[in-house]
C-alpha cells in the first residue's frame, strides 16, 4: 500500500469546499489560535459561466464544474438512468445550482427534533439561517441583513408566469411573497441568492474575503482517497492533487466531512466505515461498521409537465433565434438583467396533493421555456414548463462504492416511485397541475399538454407516465442521517458515532429531506455545524485549564 508523504498539521481539516465547507472555513478560521485545511477536489472558481445565472447550462456535465455522476437504471423511472450534477468547483452546488433560497418548512425542522435531535428544531435552527443572510429588503423577525449569504429579488417577470400565479389563485392557492417564513405554501416569484444580477455562490460570500488569513489553507484539485484512522480516533486525512503522490494531512483536533450526500458516504466507505457487508464485497478492511452509512438516500423527484402555447411570448422563440440570443446577451451585458439572469426556475408554487395535508407536499418549479432536457436545445415552438416534485417523498436509496479505487464513481441508486404513497402523490400532482393549468387565467393562451399527453388519465397510467418524464431535481440528502437508532450516523452534535475526532456536516445528515430547495438548509447545517465545534474546543480548554 502506498505511502503518504506529511503535507502538515492542522487543528481542523475540512473535507469539501461546497456550500458547507466554504461555511465552516469561514467560521472555523475566525479563532486565530487555530488552524484550518480546507481540501477541494476540484478547482478555483473562475469559470466564467459559474458567476452568469444562466451558466448552469454549462456548469452541468462539465468536468471542469461538475463530478458527472450519473444513477444506475431506476425501476421507477421505466429503467431510465439519470445524470446527477454535483459540483466539483470551489462552491460546490452553489456554483451550478439554481440558485433559489428556501429553508423549508418549520414543520422540517420540527420532525427532526421529534425524532430525538436535540436542538435542531424550527426555533432552534432560524437564528442561524438569519445571522448567515443579507436580505435585499433588510433584517425583520424572519430574515437577516449584513451577513455574507446575499437574497435578492428576481431581475425579470414573463407574463406566461405571472399568468401561472394568477391560475393558481383562481383554483385557491394563495399568492405570497415570501416562501420563507415557516409555511411556504403559496405562488409567487423565487428568491434567489445573487447580487445585482450575478450568482452568489458560496465561495465568493465565505472564502474570498478571507483567503488571506494566515491560519487557513485552501488547497484545490486536491482529492480525498480516505481518512486515517489510529484506534477509535480519526487523525489526518490522505489526499492526492492532480495525479501526483498521496499525502497526509494531520488533524490534531477533528476532521469535518462536508462532501455532501454522495462524496461523505463514499470516502467513509473506502476508508472501512460503513456497512460491514458493502466493505467486505471489495476487500476493504471494517473500522468500523455502521450499517447507515450510504442509506437513508433521498431526493425530490420533479415531473416536467409541458405545455404549447399561443399568443404570449416564451423564451424558446428568442433563445431560438440569433438576433434575441444577441438581445439577451446585450441586455445583461449592460444592465445585469433579461433572461441571462435567470435561475433554472423563477416561479414557484408550494401546494397540497389533497386538502387532507396540514401543510404543503408538493413545489412546482415553472419555467418560460421548454426543453427536453437540461443540456438540450430549447423546443422550436413556444411552451412552458410546470415541473411539481414530492417534497416528502418515502422512497429511499443509497450510495455506495463502485470498488475500493477512490477515483470510480460511487453507485448511486435513489430507488424514486418506490412505494404506493409516492406513485398516487406523483399521479395526484399531475392532476392539479392540469387544474391549475385549466384555470381562465391560462386557457386564454390555449394551453396544450405536450407532455406526458392528455391520453394520460387512469392512476395506473399517470405512475407511468411519472416515470416517463421524472428527472431529478438535485436535491440529494440523508445518506449520513443524524439519528440515535441503530440506522443513525451521527449524533445531534454531528460526530459520528463510535469515532473520536469525526464530524460530517453536510446535507447527508438531515434525517428527512427539507420542503423544498436544499441548499440555505445545508448551509444553515454548516453555521450550527461550526458553532458546536467551537463550543466544544471551548468547554475542553476550561477543563484543561
Amino acid at each position: 500500500m502506498e505511502q503518504a508523504t506529511t503535507f502538515g498539521q492542522f487543528d481542523y481539516v475540512i473535507v469539501g469546499a461546497g456550500s458547507a465547507g466554504c461555511v465552516l472555513a469561514n467560521r472555523l478560521s475566525a479563532d486565530p489560535d487555530v488552524k484550518v485545511l480546507l481540501l477541494e477536489a476540484g478547482g478555483k472558481d473562475n469559470y466564467i459561466w459559474i458567476h452568469i445565472p444562466v451558466g448552469y447550462l454549462y456548469t452541468m456535465n462539465n468536468p471542469r464544474t461538475d463530478w458527472q455522476f450519473q444513477t444506475e437504471a431506476e425501476p421507477g423511472l421505466n429503467g431510465r438512468a439519470l445524470n446527477y450534477p454535483r459540483g466539483r468547483v470551489l462552491g460546490g452546488c452553489s456554483s451550478i445550482n439554481g440558485m433559489i433560497y428556501m429553508r423549508g418548512q418549520a414543520r422540517d425542522y420540527d420532525h427532526w427534533r421529534q425524532l430525538g435531535n436535540v436542538g435542531w428544531a424550527w426555533d432552534d435552527v432560524l437564528p442561524h439561517f438569519t445571522r448567515m443572510e443579507d436580505f435585499a429588503h433588510g433584517a425583520d423577525e424572519m430574515h437577516g441583513a449584513g451577513g455574507e449569504w446575499r437574497v435578492e429579488e428576481q431581475r425579470l417577470s414573463w407574463e406566461i408566469l405571472d399568468a401561472f400565479r394568477e391560475a393558481a389563485a383562481e383554483i385557491g392557492i394563495p399568492k405570497t411573497d415570501d416562501f420563507n417564513r415557516g409555511n411556504n405554501e403559496g405562488c409567487g416569484y423565487f428568491q434567489v441568492n445573487q447580487r445585482r444580477g450575478v450568482r452568489w455562490n458560496a465561495a465568493r460570500a465565505f472564502l474570498r474575503p478571507i483567503a488571506n488569513r494566515p491560519n487557513l489553507a485552501i488547497l484545490t484539485h486536491a482529492q480525498t482517497e480516505r481518512l486515517q484512522v489510529k484506534g477509535s480516533r480519526v487523525t489526518g486525512v490522505e489526499f492526492r492533487r492532480s495525479g501526483g503522490r498521496l499525502e497526509l494531512a494531520e488533524a490534531r483536533g477533528e476532521v469535518i466531512l462536508a462532501a455532501g450526500a454522495i462524496g461523505s458516504p463514499q470516502i467513509l466507505q473506502l476508508s472501512g466505515i460503513g456497512p460491514g457487508d458493502v466493505l467486505a464485497d471489495h476487500d476493504i478492511k471494517v473500522v468500523r461498521d455502521v450499517p447507515g452509512i450510504g442509506r437513508n438516500l433521498q431526493d425530490h423527484l420533479q415531473m416536467r409537465l409541458i405545455y404549447k402555447v399561443s399568443g404570449v411570448k416564451t423564451l424558446n422563440e428568442r433563445a431560438n433565434r440569433l438576433i434575441g440570443k444577441m438581445g439577451m446577451g446585450l441586455e445583461y451585458a449592460l444592465f445585469k438583467r433579461g433572461p441571462m439572469t435567470m435561475a433554472p426556475s423563477q416561479l414557484g408554487c408550494f401546494a397540497k396533493s389533497d386538502p387532507a395535508r396540514d401543510t404543503p407536499n408538493l413545489e412546482y418549479h415553472v419555467q418560460p421555456l421548454s426543453l427536453e432536457k437540461f443540456g438540450e436545445p430549447l423546443h422550436p415552438f413556444p411552451a412552458f414548463t410546470a415541473s411539481v416534485c414530492n417534497l416528502r417523498p418515502e422512497s429511499r436509496g443509497t450510495v455506495t462504492i463502485r470498488s475500493a479505487d477512490p477515483r470510480a464513481k460511487p453507485v448511486i441508486r435513489p430507488n424514486y416511485l418506490a412505494t404506493p404513497e409516492d406513485k398516487q402523490v406523483a399521479a395526484d400532482a399531475i392532476r392539479l397541475t392540469r387544474r391549475i393549468v385549466a384555470a381562465p387565467a391560462l386557457q386564454r393562451f390555449r394551453p396544450d399538454e405536450f407532455k406526458p399527453g392528455a391520453q394520460f388519465q387512469t392512476a395506473d397510467d399517470l405512475a407511468r407516465a411519472a416515470g416517463d418524464i421524472g428527472t431529478t431535481i438535485f436535491h440529494p440528502v440523508g445518506t449520513c442521517r443524524m439519528g440515535s437508532d441503530p440506522q443513525g450516523v451521527v449524533d445531534e452534535r454531528l460526530r459520528l458515532r463510535g469515532l473520536e475526532g469525526l464530524r460530517v456536516i453536510d446535507a447527508s445528515v438531515m434525517p428527512t429531506i427539507t420542503s423544498g430547495n436544499t441548499n440555505a438548509p445545508t448551509m444553515m447545517i454548516a453555521e450550527k455545524g461550526a458553532e458546536m465545534i467551537r463550543a466544544d474546543r471551548r468547554a475542553t480548554s476550561a477543563r484543561a485549564a
